[in-house]
């Protein structure tokens, strides 16, 4: 079933002039048949200078906002239109406003997981592997971020800017299990931890450094180390373990988004033969958020 459905997915796709993107988090199957697997910075970079009229983004809602944003002379189908963020969700522009009436030099600095709207009202967004180039590129000594509050404290304590933090988090990377991450460094004593910066600062203690999903592929090339403990979303195992079969992998934390999993194969080839759902956004909140999406992936790490 799951050969067919691949060569369907391969067919549709060069008939529809598709490409399809995947974020490093998605299910081994949907990473296997993408033609890009990446963090949100690298997607999102694809998604602007791709030649393809179609990008089937596997990942979840803000993820394909954003390369609609990018990309708005293309069509954008998101697989499943139900997977969400609840980080994205978190947020909301009347709040965001109230707090920029509050602190009114500060620049707010908004994480790419968030709603297109929210992002319309910000002066650039990021991901965790830019977040603090593009603080420091921000033209202002005060800087609002959100809405992840342990990405914000991570890289507040790494500037010499003044930050206000929105109480926001990943629910799976915020209730990593930090205990598990010790068993998993008594039973590998040779390994290496890598966390996420959404995890929370306590994890950030144990771990041999902190990086976003980019930034651990990277690591891991450069190191002589064998065995990893991987804390994040454990999709980002098999896309280590894909890049590297000469290393060892685990998984730290018992980190699991159950939105990222919602794509499925049969999904992806639904999506090709009816050329829906596609995401589409005002006009007018695409052209304001395209201002700040652009100035974060303009920035280098």
């Amino acid at each position: 079933m799951r050969n067919k459905q691949v060569s369907e997915i391969k067919s549709l796709k060069d008939e529809r002039d598709a490409v399809i993107l995947a974020h490093s988090y998605q299910p081994p199957e949907i990473q296997d048949i993408a033609d890009h697997v990446g963090d949100s910075l690298e997607l999102s970079r694809i998604a602007a200078i791709t030649e393809s009229s179609v990008i089937v983004f596997c990942g979840v809602k803000f993820m394909a906002e954003t390369a609609h944003i990018l990309s708005p002379q293309k069509t954008v189908l998101l697989p499943e239109p139900e997977a969400g963020c609840p980080l994205a969700d978190c947020i909301c522009v009347p709040a965001l406003k109230s707090m920029q009436e509050l602190y009114p030099d500060a620049l707010t600095v908004l994480y790419v997981n968030s709603p297109a709207d929210v992002k319309a009202e910000s002066y650039a967004c990021c991901t965790s592997a830019n977040a603090l180039a593009v603080v420091e590129s921000a033209p202002s000594d005060e800087i609002i971020f959100a809405p992840d509050r342990n990405l914000g404290t991570f890289v507040s304590r790494r500037s010499d800017k003044t930050f206000h933090i929105w109480n926001g988090a990943c629910r799976s990377h915020a209730i990593a299990d930090l205990q598990h991450m010790q068993t998993r460094m008594e039973e590998w004593p040779d390994a290496e931890l890598l966390v996420h910066p959404e995890t929370p600062p306590a994890a950030w203690d144990i771990a041999h450094a902190v990086l976003g999903t980019g930034g651990m592929i990277r690591y891991v090339g450069e190191s002589s180390t064998k065995r990893f403990i991987i804390g994040t979303e454990e999709g980002m195992v098999y896309r280590l373990r894909t890049l590297y079969p000469d290393r060892e992998f685990t998984g730290g934390g018992n980190i699991y988004c159950i939105n990222m999993k919602k794509i499925t194969l049969q999904k992806i080839l639904d999506s090709l033969r009816n050329m829906e759902p596609i995401i589409e956004l005002d006009p007018r909140i695409r052209k304001k958020a395209n201002a700040a999406v652009a100035r974060m992936t303009e920035v280098t790490e």
